[in-house]
């Protein structure tokens, strides 16, 4: 999946919206009338996820359209994760998003929260709950890949490699995943 094939990539205006809701927010900052483009979207949750049996990250690769428009691949590494678009507690939101993207079942009690921190400050502002689950091979129940139409490729990556992988700009990823890598990186001094 380093190169998806895409036809007929266009940028249209949103006119109907399903997860995000763009707006013009007005407000006066020190007696200063201001104005900010925003996106309303959802808060959602990301797991890092270490397979003792393999001694390595499970990740989610995947096409990611806003990508695509900056550098022509779109292809991302991501930790796997998903919105807060249900009424559920965000610990079994991301069970559900484990078993849904990567194929592993995890008891609730195994999914340890680590932080929360704000992404897309900019024009979004989300919230997004970081998670950290440890698995291994007889956990794998299924293939993952995503739900509906979602086209996701479950890889896998050593933690000699991470170091690397961290700071490799070739490679398309998220400072969630950076910040999760990091954090695990000083928490069991590796």
């Amino acid at each position: 999946m380093d190169r998806v094939k895409i036809t007929d990539f266009r940028l249209e205006p949103l006119t109907r919206h399903r997860f995000v809701r763009p707006a013009l927010v007005r407000y006066t900052q020190d007696g200063i009338e201001k104005s900010w483009e925003i996106v309303r979207a959802h808060d959602s949750v990301a797991i890092l996820i270490y397979d003792r049996s393999r001694e390595a990250f499970v990740l989610v690769k995947q096409f990611r359209p806003a990508v695509y428009l900056h550098d022509r691949k779109g292809v991302t590494f991501e930790l796997c994760a998903g919105i807060v678009d249900k009424e559920a507690s965000l610990e079994q939101i991301a069970k559900e998003e484990i078993w849904e993207e990567c194929g592993y079942e995890v008891p609730l009690e195994a999914i340890e929260r680590v932080t929360a921190f704000y992404t897309s400050v900019g024009f979004a502002g989300s919230k997004q709950t970081l998670f950290y689950a440890e698995v291994e091979a007889s956990m794998r129940k299924g293939a993952g890949g995503g739900i509906d139409d979602e086209s996701i490729e479950v890889v896998y990556l050593s933690v000699e490699e991470a170091r690397s992988f961290l700071f490799d700009e070739t490679k398309v990823k998220t400072p969630g995943l950076m910040f999760a890598f990091l954090w695990w990186f000083e928490r069991f001094n590796r």
